[in-house]
């Protein structure tokens, strides 16, 4: 019986087809990696094999046909098929891939300048159009209006700017957008005219917030840039119109920075002057309050950041709130006092608990509406208004104390503009403040005789020029201005005030005064002007009067108001005394002789309207019979009282009886026949 052979164990299973097959495919792909880099070397050696290439020789038997042995010939198919098909099929492709990619890499032609202007032109026409038809439809054509103000070109950014402020001055509601709750009540509820129309907000509201970001960046662009001066100007001017159209809508907050960033500089352009009289409408035409007041507070503390070093019109602009005709209660730099009408509380009435709730509902239902319907509260309006005045008393009194001499007139006309918004604490202060400014400009008026002084002052080229006997006539005409504001009685009485220091200071300043050859000119005036040189300073002159109104008073008219002021106050025209009347008079003749002919027609003018009232009590001037006093009339006097003025006789009426100017020759006859008329 045979033996059963013995069974031999396989160690590893044989492989299946498709491991066969992976391994394969892997080693053919690794293979394929690691020649990638040298197809082109194998592409330039297969062109040169295949162009050599000769006809593969036959591996078949020969036949006889018709008594002769011929080769039999490959078929077509198989001559073309090579083990290198897969390397020339690959190498075709990727050649082809690669050229495709090198057309992609290489930059494509550059379109002409003015054929993208042409296009962006299109484009915004389109955009602008598509807009104004259907706005709620194609909301989304706002993202490609800013994807066309993008570009570099500074003619396509201009036309980007300008188009875009046309369609948003058309299409801003009347009313500011709010951003919407998510998972608010009702949200589920809305129909679908509602759904759009909120989405059409947000996407207004989303473009207009990057167009005013673009505003302000372009607002800032260096004249060095290409097209840089133009663009900043095209974007204040967008800025401003947007402002004054528009000045309840989202984002005022930042077009106003815009705007008073460009009013920060010193040097006033065309961009300066278009900030300033956007300011100027929006202070005008604000019935709310909340917009001026947010103007004033941006540039207190722009103001603050540079030390006050500001163009003058700058702090000019806050003689146009509204606040100075409309506002009825008294300020401080620090608090406002109110009428008593509004501050009477009514009387509670009883309610129920279920009525306390259903009023809370209604008030804050009707605040929404207010709200939505731009509606002006009065309550409110007042509260804006007070903001702003203790805001602008503080701006006016820390110029004071940092005295700024370019500033100088506009703050203290600005003083004189506000007086009957001045309550009588800050009353007492801005007094003292002024008399401090006297007595500091006194000190600078002696330093700049000593002649060290007036060295080291010319060396310094960047200081302004400081008028020492201009600024004290300013004081003293702003102090008496807020007098005439105030009870001047009760805060005399309640504040113990010191008034008679400006009349004093005006006294000891008469004669310097009367001998200042520029006395007829105004606070600009470097030279008597030409009025027929066209083009020269007389016509810029002209200009700066008609746009700016504040300090141009000549030093004759600020002269004549303190006088006018200290004479004849208004509050109490008969309570001045007899001294400072015959004192004054006697030393108002002596200046007239001095002075130019308006300015002395101006000063025998005021006499006369002094002889109306008063002319009792300074007749004995005229009358050297009837003199009142002993001693020697002294012009130097400290003071008026201590002159003795009816120790002298008015013997100057005679010289200028005599004067080359008949009007002046009028004056004189008129002033004395008032003066006699009235004694009698």
């Amino acid at each position: 019986m045979a033996s059963r052979p013995s069974k031999k164990r396989k160690l590893t299973p044989p492989q299946s087809e498709d491991e066969g097959d992976s391994r394969s495919n892997g080693k053919i792909q690794r293979s394929f990696f690691q020649n990638a880099a040298k197809w082109d070397l194998l592409e330039d050696q297969y062109s040169a094999r295949k162009g050599k290439k000769k006809e593969k020789e036959s591996t078949r038997l020969p036949v006889k046909r018709d008594g002769r042995v011929q080769a039999v010939a490959m078929p077509v198919e198989e001559l073309k098929e090579s083990d290198d098909d897969w390397l020339e099929d690959e190498g075709n492709g990727s050649g082809e891939d690669e050229e495709a990619e090198e057309q992609k890499l290489q930059e494509e032609p550059e379109i002409p300048v003015k054929e993208q202007i042409r296009n962006a032109k299109e484009e915004l026409a389109k955009l602008a159009s598509v807009l104004n038809e259907e706005p709620y439809e194609n909301a989304g054509a706002f993202k490609a209006l800013t994807k066309i103000g993008q570009s570099r070109i500074p003619a396509i950014i201009t036309l980007s700017l300008v188009t875009r402020m046309t369609i948003y001055k058309d299409l801003i509601p009347g009313y500011q957008i709010r951003p919407i709750i998510e998972n608010g009540p009702g949200g589920d509820k809305l129909s679908k005219e509602v759904r759009a129309i909120r989405a059409f907000e947000q996407s207004l509201v989303s473009g207009y917030q990057a167009y005013v970001k673009e505003l302000a960046r372009y607002a800032k662009t260096k004249k060095s840039e290409a097209g840089g001066a133009a663009i900043a100007t095209f974007a204040i001017t967008c800025a401003s119109s947007l402002l004054t159209t528009h000045p309840h809508f989202n984002f005022r907050s930042d077009l106003i920075n815009t705007l008073v960033w460009k009013l920060s500089s010193r040097r006033p352009d065309k961009d300066f002057n278009k900030a300033l009289s956007a300011l100027i409408t929006l202070f005008t035409d604000d019935e709310e309050g909340r917009p001026s007041f947010e103007v004033v507070s941006t540039l207190c503390r722009m103001m603050k950041s540079k030390d006050y070093l500001v163009h003058e019109s700058v702090i000019n602009l806050f003689l146009h709130l509204r606040l100075l005709s409309e506002f009825s209660g008294k300020a401080s730099n620090d608090s406002v006092d109110l009428p008593m009408e509004s501050r009477k509380k009514h009387k509670k009435a009883f309610r129920t608990k279920r009525e306390r709730k259903q009023l809370k509902e209604e008030r804050a239902l009707q605040k929404d509406m207010d709200q939505a319907d731009a509606n002006v509260l009065h309550e409110e309006r007042d509260r804006m208004h007070s903001e702003c005045l203790k805001a602008v008393f503080a701006t006016y009194f820390r110029i004071l104390k940092l005295r700024t001499p370019h500033l100088m007139g506009a703050v203290l006309e600005g003083l004189a503009k506000f007086s009957h918004l001045i309550n009588q604490q800050f009353f007492g202060d801005l007094l003292e403040a002024l008399k401090d400014l006297i007595r500091y400009s006194d000190l600078d008026e002696n330093a700049n005789d000593d002649p060290e002084a007036a060295a080291e002052a010319d060396d310094d080229d960047e200081e302004p020029t400081r008028n020492t006997s201009r600024e004290a006539l300013l004081c003293t005409a702003t102090a008496f201005a807020l007098l005439a504001g105030q009870d001047a009685h009760n805060a005399k009485a309640d504040l113990h005030l010191d008034l008679s220091f400006f009349t004093t200071h005006l006294w000891q300043t008469l004669l310097a005064i009367s001998q200042n050859a520029d006395l007829e000119l105004g606070a600009r005036s470097l030279h008597l002007p030409d009025p027929d040189a066209p083009g020269s300073l007389a016509s810029q002159q002209r200009t700066d009067t008609r746009e700016n109104k504040v300090n141009l008073q000549t030093t004759t008219v600020l002269l004549i108001r303190c006088l006018t002021a200290a004479l004849l106050p208004p509050w109490n025209i008969r309570s001045t005394p007899p001294l400072r009347l015959a004192a004054f008079a006697k030393q108002l003749m002596t200046t007239s002789l001095h002075v130019p002919e308006k300015s002395a027609q101006a000063l025998l003018a005021l006499l006369a309207d002094v002889g109306n009232t008063h002319g009792r009590k300074i007749a004995a001037l005229w009358n050297t019979e009837e003199r009142k006093g002993d001693g020697v009339f002294n012009a130097l006097a400290q003071n008026e009282e201590g002159s003795n003025p009816f120790a002298a006789t008015v013997w100057e009426g005679e010289i200028l009886r005599r004067h080359y100017c008949p009007k002046v020759r009028d004056a004189v006859k008129m002033m004395e026949k008032s003066i006699m008329s009235e004694s009698r």
